[in-house]
């Protein structure tokens, strides 16, 4: 649909969700739809350092026109947390303040285990059917975003 001026109708802004699959070395990115009904892997962020990783996530926010940020908070399979979930929630609440936008966690056990199963063997050692599969990291962001879509945490409002 074409807007008055025939520039393309653009999103309107902030309405997609970003959701983190936050990483010492790597951080797994997704992207809902405007609607924030899809949820689709996005990629990752090599991490240097915190600094370094929330500059490169804050410009990609404003970029996809996110609205709000979902980051996964690891805990292990009996429900408790550790450093690992500490971490991910300091990372988020640092990363939520840079780009002025709310945040929720979602608790997640084992998401990469889920995105190395869906992945198939096949695609964890290459090219499957022509296309490269998205990172590991990238899938398990996907799952984290898939739950809070699945439990109603991205509803604007």
């Amino acid at each position: 649909m074409l807007a008055q001026g025939g520039a393309p109708e653009a999103a309107p802004a902030g309405r997609r969700v970003l959701a983190v699959d936050f990483g010492e070395r790597r951080i797994g990115l997704a992207v809902s739809d405007p609607e924030r009904r899809l949820a689709l892997p996005l990629g990752v962020v090599e991490r240097r350092s915190d600094r370094q990783a929330i500059g490169e996530l804050r410009d990609l926010a404003r970029r996809e026109e996110v609205g709000l940020l979902v980051v996964g908070e690891p805990r292990s399979p009996d429900g408790e947390s550790g450093p690992a979930s500490r971490r991910a929630r300091a990372f988020g609440e640092r990363l939520a303040r840079a780009c002025r936008l709310p945040c929720r966690f979602v608790v997640e056990t084992l998401t990469t285990v889920e995105a190395l199963s869906r992945l198939g063997p096949a695609s964890r050692a290459g090219r499957a059917g022509g296309r490269t599969p998205p990172p590991v990291d990238a899938l398990a962001a996907q799952l984290i975003l898939e739950e809070a879509i699945s439990r109603g945490l991205v509803e604007e409002g």
